[in-house]
């Protein structure tokens, strides 16, 4: 039976080409702890994954890199996502990488998340209850490991902005089982203190599962309930921790956390002295001034010669008096005039004067005015009204008007 001959080119392609239609091999995800890693300036980077009994080669280009939350180094669990490869120039079978993920990330994203979510809906993290950081605390609080670079970051950064600071450190495990329960021992502990005007909790950067004890539950909780300001300080910039959240202020780094909890001294001075040179220039100016009116209303006639400004108002007011008396008289005059005016219009109404000028008016038996002939019957008893009395009568004849 004939055989196909291949060059070693060829079964290198053929080889590569199952492997990349196989359904399996196309999408892979292996776990394993990476080893030999080196990246070079190309910008791809080759290690091995490897676990107790075997190995496997790998390689992560320049353009997968954008997707990591972290940087790749030797002894680290991972979860590798990617594809088989064979590698043609040299026949070795290896795995493309395009995605690299911390081992247990997953899971823990998942328990962040919805932490995150239970103690945001209780308000743990609103910002109404976040409190100030004071301006020039006394005594600053720090739990945080009394080993490694991170509280010493912390003393360089305040000796550097006010070297006559006042620190009191809370040594606490701030990593695995029992880092949680010492976190909270200190973080209480100092909140009792009245000597202590702010707290920060610190760790340098790390893992997710190094960080984890900054996401517990309880954890998040006493910073909550601390009645002191406190800053979380934890991981890198772009670390974010339940701790964060809960705290009254985040800080991206320890040493960003002294930056911000103590001012610069020099600059502080600076200040105080041109407030000072201010306020002096600001007192100069208004003592000049009001010294300028001072002068002025000192040589005002007022004061030079009071008895004349005395003499004066005296004269203005004599003045007024005489003017209010002949207005309040030329009105009284008006009124006494327009009331003559209104009584001679009545005596002219009056109907008794009327009769004193020889009239009369008569009224029947009724009392009721006659002002016609109808008004009367032959016989019908009249009273005629005089000036100074009336007279009785009755109708003996009736004549009408001639036209």
């Amino acid at each position: 039976m004939d055989k196909p001959v291949f060059s070693v080119s060829d079964l290198n392609a053929y080889v590569s080409t199952l492997l990349s239609h196989d359904n399996v091999l196309c999408q892979l995800c292996v776990k394993g702890e990476i080893s030999g890693y080196k990246k070079y300036p190309s910008g791809h980077a080759y290690f091995s994954l490897k676990d107790e009994q075997s190995s496997v080669r790998c390689v992560l280009f320049k353009g997968s890199f954008q997707h990591l939350q972290f940087v790749p180094e030797d002894g680290m669990k991972v979860l590798l996502f990617g594809r088989a490869d064979l590698y043609g120039v040299d026949g070795r079978f290896q795995i493309i990488a395009s995605f690299l993920q911390e081992e247990g990330q997953g899971q823990l994203a998942k328990e962040f998340e919805l932490l995150q979510k239970k103690l945001a809906a209780e308000g743990l993290f609103d910002e109404s209850h976040k409190k100030q950081i004071p301006f020039l605390p006394e005594r600053i609080g720090v739990v945080s490991s009394p080993k490694g670079a991170v509280i010493q970051d912390i003393i360089n950064v305040l000796s550097r902005r006010y070297p006559n600071f006042n620190l009191l450190l809370y040594p606490s495990a701030v990593q695995g089982k029992e880092a949680v329960d010492e976190l909270i021992a200190g973080i209480q502990t100092l909140d009792k203190r009245e000597d202590i005007d702010v707290i920060i909790v610190a760790r340098g950067g790390g893992s997710i599962e190094d960080l984890w004890c900054f996401n517990d539950e309880r954890l998040g909780r006493a910073v909550y309930a601390c009645e002191t300001p406190i800053i979380s300080a934890v991981g890198h910039e772009t670390d974010y921790t339940i701790c964060d959240f809960c705290a009254d202020l985040r800080a991206p780094t320890p040493s960003a956390a002294a930056e911000l909890v103590m001012p610069n001294k020099e600059e502080i001075i600076h200040r105080l002295t041109k407030l000072s040179l201010d306020l002096k220039l600001s007192m100069d100016h208004l003592i000049k001034r009001q010294s300028h009116k001072l002068e002025l209303l000192s040589k005002h006639r007022a004061l030079m010669m009071p008895e004349v400004r005395i003499r004066n108002e005296q004269l203005r007011m004599d003045q007024i008096t005489e003017r209010m008396a002949n207005t309040m008289q030329n009105v009284v005059s008006g009124y006494r005039e327009s009331l003559f005016s209104d009584i001679a219009k009545f005596e002219a109404l009056n109907p008794m004067a009327v009769l004193s000028r020889g009239y009369s008016y008569v009224t029947d038996s009724n009392s009721k005015t006659v002002d016609s002939i109808k008004c009367v019957n032959i016989n019908s008893e009249l009273e005629i009204h005089v000036a100074d009395g009336s007279i009785k009568t009755v109708v003996t004849s009736v004549r009408e008007k001639e036209v």
